[in-house]
């Protein structure tokens, strides 16, 4: 699963595409945590997350834990169905 990654005005935009799944948890967390590592504001675009289920929940909610720890603003943006019907929840 690929992480696009942008800046744009000192935000880190991070675009994901494809699942968010049991199945790609562990690279995007790998993936994930590098970016979030990075002290600098970020906005995560999930429009193009086709699946998601728990465990992409999860992903977000450490992305989440990890920003604040780190003292950086994290944003969620583009929420596609699929992210949205997991968040309703």
């Amino acid at each position: 699963m690929p992480i696009r990654a942008a800046k744009k005005k000192g935000v880190s935009l991070l675009h994901i595409e494809g699942e968010m799944t049991i199945y790609t948890a562990a690279t995007l967390k790998e993936e994930l945590m590098k970016h979030i590592a990075q002290p600098c504001e970020r906005e995560i675009d999930l429009s193009d997350v086709s699946e998601m289920d728990s465990a992409g929940l999860q992903l977000l909610i450490l992305a989440k834990r990890e920003a604040v720890r780190h003292n950086t603003p994290l944003r969620l943006t583009g929420h596609s169905p699929a992210v949205l019907e997991v968040m309703n929840i």
